[in-house]
């Protein structure tokens, strides 16, 4: 269990955590980069961040964990080793940009959080859940958002997208089956908590896509005073 004193518990902070997931292709970056206008244009401070990444040394840690998929140093990586690169990019995310933000009273739109690990190394790779589950809960202090968008799209629209005339990643370099068992495992993780996610489909054009979004994320934008009192 996470120690009392690292935790970050969402609904107390003056701020609001929202995130984006989905497999390959499903548009969260568009869409991250739209909510945040959309934020600002509403008045409110906005940080926007991804994972991994988001801080020096998780870009270093993306580098290494997405790699090419014609990468011979990467493209065996173990998974579990894989789930710890994203776990340990997700501590520091939240230690030094996340959690901050939230105090702050910013809004934050985060391009993929945890439920990303337990999608992918999870039901994509096999991944005991229930150790990954705590993993995170280590990791983040416990930090849930409070909405998590899942943008939902055949996995094989989605790598059509994403590979375009680039070369692939090393999860857009996997078979299509298991893309299809993230996908499952995603819509499980909706169904369990309708209260958090938002399942929206990703083929729709990308305004249609905001506009579902903003539907559900502007009843939440009270301000932030009115967030932070009891």
């Amino acid at each position: 269990m996470p120690r009392a004193d690292t935790q970050h518990d969402a609904r107390q902070a003056p701020g609001l955590f929202v995130t984006l997931e989905g497999g390959e292709g499903a548009g969260k970056s568009v869409q991250a980069e739209a909510l945040t206008s959309r934020l600002e244009a509403a008045g409110r401070a906005v940080c926007r961040t991804r994972e991994p990444g988001g801080t020096p040394l998780g870009e270093r840690l993306r580098d290494i964990a997405l790699g090419l998929a014609s990468d011979a140093h990467t493209a065996n990586l173990d998974p579990l080793s894989e789930t710890l690169l994203f776990i340990t990019a997700r501590a520091e995310l939240v230690q030094t940009v996340i959690a901050p933000a939230l105090a702050r009273g910013d809004v934050v739109v985060c391009d993929r959080f945890g439920d990303s690990t337990v999608a992918y190394q999870g039901y994509g790779h096999s991944v005991d859940i229930d150790t990954i589950r705590e993993l995170n809960a280590i990791a983040t202090g416990a930090l849930a958002p409070a909405l998590t968008v899942l943008l939902d799209l055949p996995p094989a629209d989605g790598l059509a997208r994403a590979n375009g005339d680039r070369s692939p990643d090393r999860f857009e370099g996997e078979e299509l089956d298991f893309h299809e068992r993230v996908r499952a495992g995603y819509r499980e993780l909706a169904s369990r908590e309708p209260g958090r996610w938002l399942v929206v489909d990703a083929l729709q054009p990308v305004e249609a896509v905001t506009d579902a979004i903003w539907r559900r994320l502007e009843p939440m934008l009270t301000p932030a005073t009115e967030r932070a009192s009891p």
